[in-house]
């Protein structure tokens, strides 16, 4: 396995792989998207039609939303309330995949640009949450089938839960080696590729490397499931309005538990948390901000954040206080009056993003 010692309870490295990484880049995924909105799957466009038809509540500054009020149904019109920064930013940013895979699929002259228009709805709107973080997306190929990868699943929650970052129990050493060993027989005895350890290598390496929101552990047998692993509870696409998103199946025939790529409909009763331990060698704790919409600027609200009425703004916003940007933290902001989605540390900042923000920028279906 390359240069380096691997176990089920040390700290590999990608290095040490053998894995085959297929990156598609920035523009890769404009072409996706592209092809994506020119053949509309309809489930997903019926989807995205009832947001519209739902529209926003009120007073969602800080709460989850996807808000399509105008235009055609194009990323650039969708927006999404980043789960970090609580900024409201379209759909239309890329993104870099780095797609892990065996090599026999590379020896077949197999494409990973399907692997990611497969779950390309999914993947813009696990990107659309993130404001920062979600520039690089990594997906690990596999060909395992739903109890395999159920298994799977289980294993890395019980490796990151007693075992990442620290020294875990005696107890607790054999468990996971047990259920190592039992994986890598199991999906030897089944021919699957690539082997388990290879999949335990990489997904583990690039938890400790790279520290991603989420990692996906995609099957591309048509009977088979992929999984979606977030790193934090934050990370978690929000229940009320995620509960009915399609299931990516082509069945006609299927049920309501049937879902091709797992993506958490029911938040987080039904998401994959791992256990990360976060701060110090193993990268910043994760807060959740809320910033001034303006993409450029640093400025943050503090938690004690309290919206009354004052003066409205050239562009028709609710301050405050007017305050010039700065890049520490300010207790108040602009916040526009018209959808009271987005709030801004200054007038500027707000006329800045205006140009970006009209395209979402709509009253509220209650007010």
């Amino acid at each position: 396995m390359g240069a380096g010692h691997y176990s089920a309870l040390s700290q590999p490295t990608l290095g040490m792989s053998e894995l085959v990484c297929k990156t598609l880049d920035h523009d890769a995924t404009d072409i996706l998207i592209d092809k994506w909105l020119e053949h509309r799957n309809d489930a997903y466009w019926e989807w995205f039609q009832n947001i519209r038809q739902r529209k926003h509540a009120a007073n969602t500054l800080k709460r989850q939303v996807i808000a399509w009020n105008k235009g055609d149904f194009v990323p650039e019109n969708i927006f999404c309330r980043t789960v970090d920064t609580s900024r409201l930013i379209p759909l239309d940013r890329t993104w870099t995949t780095h797609v892990y895979h065996h090599r026999s699929m590379q020896d077949r002259k197999l494409s990973m640009m399907p692997v990611v228009f497969t779950m390309l709805p999914e993947l813009m709107i696990l990107r659309g949450m993130h404001d920062h973080g979600c520039d690089d997306v990594y997906i690990i190929v596999t060909d395992v089938k739903k109890q395999e990868m159920d298994d799977i699943t289980d294993y890395f929650k019980l490796v990151c839960r007693y075992a990442y970052g620290k020294k875990c129990k005696p107890s607790r050493e054999s468990q996971i080696q047990y259920e190592h060993m039992r994986l890598t027989h199991t999906l030897l005895r089944q021919r699957r590729t690539p082997c388990f350890p290879q999949i335990d290598l990489a997904f583990r390496a690039i938890l400790y490397e790279k520290r991603p929101p989420f990692i996906i552990l995609f099957s591309h047998q048509t009977t088979s499931y992929s999984q979606i692993l977030f790193t934090h509870s934050l990370f978690v696409p929000a229940e009320d309005i995620f509960y009915d998103f399609p299931s990516g199946c082509p069945n006609p025939c299927c049920n309501d538990d049937c879902e091709m790529i797992r993506f958490p409909r029911r938040g987080l009763e039904g998401a994959v948390v791992l256990s990360v331990k976060r701060g110090g060698k193993y990268g910043k704790r994760v807060r959740a901000k809320e910033m001034c919409n303006w993409v450029d600027c640093t400025a943050s609200f503090s938690e004690d954040t309290r919206q009354g009425d004052g003066e409205t703004s050239s562009e028709g916003s609710q301050s405050n206080s007017n305050r010039e940007c700065n890049s520490g933290t300010t207790k108040n902001g602009l916040v526009c009056s018209k959808c009271r989605l987005v709030k801004y540390c200054s007038p500027e900042h707000q006329k800045k993003d205006w140009e970006e923000h009209r395209r979402v920028c709509a009253k509220p279906a209650s007010a």
